[in-house]
């Protein structure tokens, strides 16, 4: 056996060797796209059953949470893209979002809130 390395290496110079991507990233990408999608169908079927069942306070607040459902899925998608192109293009970086459910939890806040005071101004006007 020779004592030299397999691959002779002139001092100071890289190599550059392909780094296989496990498609478990690319799944776990695409779970996290359909949890959000879960999200978005949840909070627009509430929407859908305050805009069906409600007054004219359940019909603002349906349009509340109708917006907040859309921006959560425009958020999923652009996420998503942008992951997906992360990987594809071996990205070192974290793949994590801190602003963005941070704004849309702020989003969902908000339209509870406006509901709720919708709800306690419209019953008292009505005593």
């Amino acid at each position: 056996m020779s004592s030299q390395p397999l691959l002779q290496v002139p001092p100071g110079k890289r190599i550059a060797l392909p780094v296989r991507v496990e498609p478990k990233v690319f799944f776990a990408n695409e779970r996290t796209f359909l949890s959000w999608l879960n999200f978005a169908v949840v909070l627009g079927a509430l929407a859908i059953g305050l805009l069906n069942f409600g007054d004219s306070v359940g019909r603002i607040s349906a349009g509340l949470f109708t917006l907040v459902a859309m921006a959560t899925m425009i958020y999923a998608l652009v996420t998503f893209h942008w992951r997906a192109k992360s990987i594809r293009q071996r990205g070192q970086g974290g793949f994590d979002d801190r602003l963005g459910p941070s704004i849309l939890a702020v989003a969902l806040l908000a339209a509870v809130v406006v509901n709720f005071v919708l709800r306690l101004t419209k019953g008292a006007s009505d005593s």
